[in-house]
């Protein structure tokens, strides 16, 4: 990326330059009309360009993200920061060069663009550019997976988003509080904001949901407050700021339950108990076609893949929901999505498991307990989808419709898609006996669960090194 200071996108000089017109595209320019109406007196903003356009075979798919200087609100405990604002994630050439052509009715591109709010330090004269990186980044994996990011939406990042020392290393998504929505020529763009938030925030919106949790950051100007300005030197998690917050999310999780579907993980499974010492994941996780090719968990040629790929994005029966701030299935960055339909699995030959052994990495073991008190609890299911190949393991309910597993057949195997049954009364066995898991720190690793009735395992092991 470069950096680029003055007549850009914003001013047209940029754009025009590329085109050899004056004229801005009418996706960029709806964009920069909102933006102006907001800072009237800043038309030329900071920016960071991409060097070479995407469309022109660049890596990085914003072709700007412009930085505004925002002054607060006093009277709202809402402190000076800065504005960052992405345009490429829409469709802003109408054109076809990046996004398919859809017309004004249905979303621009992929119906959004990332925002974030920082915290002004004392005395600093330009806006830091690392948000700008992580604006490319998240970008980049909206582009490579075709999954968007909604509010209540989050991200694992496990790094200071600053790299810095910092406790805010997460990501929750929100919808920003003055640009909100904007229709334009190539269809509407929502202004989906990144809030940085700890460890323990992105836990609340794990098993509880991450709405609730930016509800309750919006009341606490110290947590980022009615307009979620993101401050890399807060050293207090909500809950230490509120500890009245610990029962809240507490008692959100057994009344509501959580909407986090599913998630990314390093994740495989056998028919028979694996024998001996198990070593980390990695060396489980086939990482060459070679070594894919030569383990014997199923697989699916190309053309299957991209099915699957596809219909794990729209969920069981009652399971896939449209996204919006309200009512949605949330979903992890990395998560390709829910679950695949009926109709779909039909391509697919079901071949029935006696018994099953699960090995899955720590970080998405710890949230077996969240799939099974917020979810399962509640008469849903959970995905976990491998990121070594394209295989999931989802975990159902009997509720669950449209599943091909039942108390008669628990362990089941449709192409690449493996369901586990949970009856109802050994769901309160797998609760208590896995409960330890929410304290990832607290677990020594291997650690293997069985249960021999169930001709169940699970064995947590190292994540990758």
């Amino acid at each position: 990326m470069d950096w680029r200071e003055g007549e850009g996108a914003a001013g047209g000089g940029a754009e025009g330059a590329e085109e050899g017109t004056a004229v801005v595209p009418a996706g960029l320019q709806a964009l920069l009309a909102r933006c102006s109406e907001l800072y009237p007196g800043q038309p030329n903003p900071l920016q960071v360009t991409a060097l070479l356009k995407y469309w022109l075979g660049g890596p990085d798919p914003l072709d700007y993200i412009s930085m505004y200087a925002n002054p607060g609100n006093p009277k709202l405990n809402i402190p000076p920061h800065w504005h960052y604002v992405s345009f490429g994630c829409s469709d802003l050439h109408g054109d076809g060069r990046v996004h398919e052509q859809t017309g004004p009715e249905g979303p621009s591109g992929f119906g959004f663009e990332l925002t974030m709010r920082l915290k002004r330090e004392e005395g600093e004269k330009s806006p830091p550019t690392w948000p700008a990186a992580i604006m490319q980044a998240l970008a980049k994996y909206v582009f490579q997976s075709e999954s968007i990011l909604c509010v209540g939406d989050h991200v694992s990042w496990h790094c200071p988003l600053d790299n810095s020392e910092s406790r805010v290393q997460h990501m929750l998504m929100a919808e920003d509080p003055q640009l909100g929505s904007v229709n334009t020529p190539n269809g509407s763009v929502q202004f989906v904001q990144i809030v940085g938030v700890t460890t323990e925030e992105l836990r609340a919106a794990q098993h509880w949901n991450g709405v609730g949790v930016l509800d309750i950051m919006k009341r606490m100007p110290s947590a980022g407050g009615l307009w979620l300005v993101t401050d890399m030197r807060r050293g207090e998690s909500i809950y230490e700021l509120e500890p009245s917050v610990a029962e809240e999310v507490e008692n959100g999780i057994e009344s509501e339950g959580s909407n986090l579907s599913g998630v990314s993980s390093r994740i495989v499974w056998a028919e028979t108990e694996m024998g001996g010492t198990l070593a980390p994941l990695s060396a489980h996780s086939p990482k060459t076609q070679t070594e894919l090719e030569s383990e014997s968990m199923p697989r699916i040629t190309h053309v299957e893949s991209e099915q699957i790929k596809t219909t794990l994005q729209k969920g069981l029966l009652q399971g896939g929901k449209s996204c919006s701030t309200q009512g949605k299935e949330a979903s992890e960055a990395n998560v390709e999505g829910n679950v695949a339909t009926s109709d779909s699995a039909e391509l697919f030959v079901t071949r029935r498991l006696e018994s099953l052994h699960l090995t899955i990495n720590l970080e998405s073991g710890a949230l077996l307990p969240l799939a099974l008190r917020g979810r399962l609890k509640h008469g849903r299911h959970f995905t976990f989808k491998s990121v070594v190949d394209v295989s999931a393991v989802t975990l159902v309910s009997p509720a669950v419709a449209g599943a091909f597993v039942d108390a008669t057949c628990p362990y089941a195997v449709r192409g690449p898609w493996l369901q586990v049954f949970i009856p109802d009364d050994f769901l309160p066995t797998l609760v208590e006996d896995l409960a330890d898991l929410a304290d990832p720190d607290e677990v020594s690793l291997p650690t293997t669960f069985r249960w021999p009735n169930r001709k169940l395992t699970i064995t947590i092991v190292a994540e990758e090194t």
